[in-house]
Order: structure tokens, then C-alpha cells, then sequence
């Protein structure tokens, strides 16, 4: 079938098998997303973020709800680990999202990290692009459950709602620098545990020890996911940040960023899969490595030998 015609003409077959290609990069992978990009920029992208155990794809589940009650069409990319020793990914956060399966305005792909680091899988931004141009007027990312420094969504997504719990962390886990200086919107889920107040005051003191002159200080909602308490609430903080975005312009600055960051990665991505396959398994290199080993040279010259040869 062709399937940028299906994608534009609302097959969800065709959107399935687009991004199967684009994620095993197919041969017609790069072709299909160089016709398809005319139609994209169109769709918020929310990022939603946090710890293992957080409760993302609950809290997921929830504002995908209220979303769809104001007639939104949804897409859904959540990404879940890769094992590093037997390379296959269980893909189970849609297991908490059964009933939007069903939905015909809600599409959801689940997609491995496949050894990416940075809490996102390699393809989720042409993923989300394929969204875009599907029509959808929501593309959520739900990342891997990450750590402190693990920080892609936010060069992936307009919005990025930080999830929180109380007693996963320490005294001044909220003050730690990594996860925490990303979000847009804070969300402390499970907030009839005990601990909920501190964390709370302790994610204050991180936003007034913040030194930069921002213009949006990253509002604070508490949630209740697996009862849908306090949904809502945070549902109108996060609109009110994509309005601060389109009013400010900063949602422009921001997308012109991505696409700055996006060309440069594919650039690395070119550079590095040209040496993988015509450079490191040629004899030339094979005796330099050797010449480095013997040291009768150095890994320096090498690698800006490398560079030479490959940028001529």
C-alpha cells in the first residue's frame, strides 16, 4: 500500500506500518518522512517524565481521558527499557492504558529504547512526527522511568510534566540538578502517601534557588492518579503553559532549537555510521589501531587522520 497516501487519507495501518519502517529504518523509511514533514508542526507535544514507579502511565491514562472528553485526537509514544543482555522490551505500559486501545481517536505506540540512553529511543522523534502528520492534535511522550541525568524529553517535547512521589528519595533529592530543572509542570502522584507536603516544599526551594530570570515559574499540582483526583487541575496548568508558550513565542524558539539539535544529531548519526562501516573495518585502520598499541603512534593523530579522511 502506499503509505504516506493512507497516513494522510486517516489509515491507522498505514500509520502502524510507517513507523515500523521508520523504527527498523527500512528503505523507504527516509522516504516516507521527507514526505510527510510539509505536514507536521502542527500537534502539541507533551513530554511526561519521572522516576520508576511514579505512576506515569496511570497518570498518562488519566489526562488522556479528559483530553478526549474536549474532542482531541491523541497519539501515544510510550517508551519502555530495552534489556542490555537479551535486547528484548516487555512493552507494557499500554497494559495500563487497555481501555484507550479501543479508542478511534487515540492511537498508542510502544517502542524499546533499543540501548539509547537519555530516557527516549532513537526514532521517537520521527515517531512523533508521523503523529503530527497523521492529524493528531496531542502527541504525548512517556519516557522510560529515568534518573537524574537522563534528560532527552526535554529537547523532544513543547510541555514536560515532571511526575514526582513522596518517599522515593531523600532530604534534598528535589534539589539535586538533572531531572528536576527540566519540568514545565510538576506533579506529585500518590499525594495521599505521607511525605507530601515536604516534597513539596523541597521542589519550592529548588524553583527559588533557580538563579535564571525565567518568566514561568513551574506550577505544582498534586494528583491521585488511580482515583482521578486532581486531574484536572493539573490539565489546566498544562494549557496554561501552552499558552504561555504561543503568547510569549517562546514555543518557536523552543521548536527552531529541536530542529537546530535534530540536524545536528543526524549529522553525528551520518558521521558515525560512514566510519562504523567504511573506516573501522578497513587494514589502514586495523595497523594504526596496532601503530597506537606499539606506541610508535598516538590515538590522537589517528582519530584526526579519521576525521581528515572522512570530511575531504
Amino acid at each position: 500500500m502506499d503509505l504516506v497516501k493512507g497516513l494522510f487519507e486517516g489509515s491507522r495501518l498505514a500509520l502502524a506500518r510507517s513507523i515500523t519502517a521508520v523504527e527498523n529504518e527500512y528503505d523507504n523509511a527516509i522516504d516516507i518522512m521527507k514526505a510527510i514533514y510539509p505536514k507536521t508542526g502542527n500537534a502539541r507535544i507533551l513530554g511526561i517524565t519521572g522516576a520508576p514507579g511514579a505512576g506515569k502511565s496511570t497518570l498518562t491514562d488519566k489526562v488522556v481521558k479528559h483530553y478526549l472528553d474536549q474532542g482531541k485526537k491523541i497519539g501515544i509514544v510510550a517508551i519502555d527499557p530495552t534489556s542490555p543482555f537479551s535486547g528484548g522490551a516487555i512493552l507494557g505500559d499500554r497494559i495500563r492504558m487497555n481501555d484507550l486501545t479501543l479508542n478511534e481517536n487515540v492511537f498508542i505506540r510502544s517502542m524499546g529504547t533499543r540501548g539509547s540512553l537519555g530516557g527516549l529511543s532513537k526514532k521517537t522523534a520521527d515517531v512523533v512526527k508521523l503523529m503530527d502528520a497523521f492529524g493528531m492534535d496531542l502527541v504525548i511522550i512517556e519516557t522510560v522511568g529515568v534518573g537524574q541525568s537522563e534528560v532527552d524529553i526535554v529537547k523532544n517535547a513543547d510541555t514536560t510534566l515532571v511526575v514526582l512521589v513522596p518517599g522515593l528519595g531523600d532530604d534534598i533529592q528535589a534539589i539535586k540538578a538533572g531531572i528536576l530543572e527540566i519540568g514545565d509542570v510538576f506533579a506529585i502522584n500518590k499525594a495521599d502517601r505521607d511525605g507530601c507536603d515536604r516534597l513539596n516544599v523541597e521542589i519550592e526551594m529548588m524553583l527559588d534557588l533557580d538563579s535564571r530570570e525565567v518568566k514561568w515559574r513551574p506550577p505544582i499540582k498534586r494528583t491521585i492518579a488511580s482515583k482521578d483526583q486532581g486531574v484536572d487541575e493539573l490539565i489546566d496548568a498544562l494549557d496554561e503553559h501552552f499558552e504561555y508558550l504561543e503568547d510569549s513565542g517562546e514555543l518557536q524558539n523552543r521548536r527552531a532549537e529541536r530542529t537546530r539539535d535534530e540536524i545536528i544529531a543526524m549529522i553525528n548519526e551520518q558521521i558515525g555510521r560512514y566510519v562504523a562501516e567504511k573506516v573501522v573495518v578497513s587494514d589502514e585502520f586495523n595497523s594504526q589501531v596496532a601503530a597506537v598499541n606499539e606506541r610508535t603512534n598516538d590515538p590522537y593523530t589517528v582519530v584526526n587522520n579519521v576525521m581528515t579522511s572522512v570530511l575531504k
